[in-house]
């Protein structure tokens, strides 16, 4: 059985989610955020940095939630969330699913980094701002195109897994001004799905 190395809040969520959506059976450790639980000798046997997720899948342990989730996809059940490569969304479907890594999370990282890990003493309000100002300019992109749309490519796939967890935490972090109306209306189509509530409510 598949099992996936958790803690709550954290982009393990997207692995949960995914598994949810497929129906799949799982086995979840849910891991406290602390550093005897992270980074403890077991887990960072797991991984060597003490992060998650890490997917177990019997003789097969990797990190890093997109190559779970594209492993999954490719060895376990694709239901639909990942076109084929000759379809006409599957460049747009690379496209969204490589940009939550690349331009959203970064500054995501930083604004949680700034707000809530470190210390009041230790936190540096021009860092924050500057992050919070590229975040939103990486969201803006994701604004346009979701214009008539309520999926990154039109109908749900995996790209809205990444990227739309991804959203869903800078809202939820107040980082998703008013403006961006067809954002905020994607994540709301986010948030009612069953699977989503189900793997962000995990604890």
């Amino acid at each position: 059985m598949l099992k996936v190395h958790f803690v709550a809040g954290s982009r393990a969520g997207r692995v949960v989610w995914l598994l949810e959506e497929l129906g799949l059976d799982y086995d979840v450790n849910i891991m406290p955020f602390t550093k005897d639980g992270l980074k403890s000798s077991e887990h960072r046997a797991r991984h060597a940095l003490g992060r998650v997720p890490v997917l177990e899948d019997g003789d097969v342990s990797i990190f890093e939630s997109g190559a779970i989730i594209d492993y999954i996809l490719e060895r376990h059940k694709n239901g639909g969330l990942k076109p084929v490569p000759h379809a006409d969304q599957f460049p747009y479907y690379l496209q969204w699913f490589h940009y939550c890594e690349g331009m959203v999370m970064p500054p995501m990282n930083q604004i949680v980094v700034q707000k809530f890990l470190l210390p009041p003493d230790r936190r540096d309000e021009n860092a924050l701002r500057q992050a919070e100002n590229l975040l939103s300019k990486s969201l803006f992109p994701v604004n346009q195109a979701l214009e008539g749309k309520d999926y990154l490519i039109g109908h749900f796939s995996a790209a809205d897994i990444m990227l739309g967890h991804a959203c869903f935490m800078a809202n939820r972090n107040g980082c998703v001004s008013d403006e961006m109306t067809h954002l905020k209306a994607y994540i709301n189509n986010i948030e009612s799905r069953p699977a989503f509530q189900k793997a962000i409510t995990m604890s």
